[in-house]
């Protein structure tokens, strides 16, 4: 019971995180949306804000890793259609309202300890990203390149979205990072061309 209480006010951070931002995201309403009992904050967080803000961190990043691994055995070019998409609903189900909370707290923070966990998260999901795209056939030196690319391009479209009050410059923006991994990306199973080469060496 106590670790479902606990749980829901880290989901409760993670949303307030992502529509309101660090400064923004209060106790209060972090236990009011998750149900918990006043009081029970320090309880399960006796480092205060900072210690749920890391927890909502760190659940944050867990579950773009774990859409992320779903994703193993795809194309490069799949791979990253599923990841933009993955933001763009993020825009869709707040009606614009929700961005990243990892973002929320790397521009507001100046707690070393948050901007730490933030670094742990943004890490985490260029190797995962970058690990997904080679198997899905983009060249493995260009990888963590393109990754790093689709991440902050990502998040920077977000927070044009978010501000512009429109879509478009999401789409605009996932357009063109669709075309270059797909210029860029080898087919995972390329055409046998066995025959035609038999025919120009006879």
């Amino acid at each position: 019971m106590a670790n479902d209480i606990k749980q829901r006010m880290v989901d409760q951070a993670v949303r307030l995180l992502a529509m309101k931002g660090l400064q923004g995201a209060s106790f209060s309403e972090v236990l009011e949306a998750s149900g918990a009992p006043r009081g029970s904050l320090y309880h399960h967080f006796p480092g205060g804000k900072e210690e749920l803000v890391l927890a909502a961190m760190v659940t944050a990043g867990d579950r773009a890793l774990a859409f992320l691994d779903g994703l193993q055995g795809k194309s490069a070019a799949d791979v990253t259609r599923s990841f933009l998409g993955l933001w763009r609903m993020v825009l869709e189900r707040s009606n614009l309202g929700a961005g990243c909370a990892v973002v929320a707290v790397t521009v507001a923070a100046d707690s070393p300890a948050l901007l730490d966990g933030a670094a742990r998260v943004f890490g985490a999901w260029r190797e995962c990203l970058a690990i997904r795209l080679a198997e899905g056939g983009l060249p493995a030196q260009q990888a963590p390149d393109i990754a790093a690319l689709l991440i902050s391009a990502s998040e920077g479209a977000v927070a044009l979205a978010r501000a512009e009050r429109s879509f478009e410059p999401f789409d605009r923006t996932a357009r063109q990072l669709q075309a270059l991994v797909e210029a860029m990306a080898r087919p995972l199973n390329p055409p046998d061309n066995s025959t035609h080469e038999s025919v120009f060496r006879s």
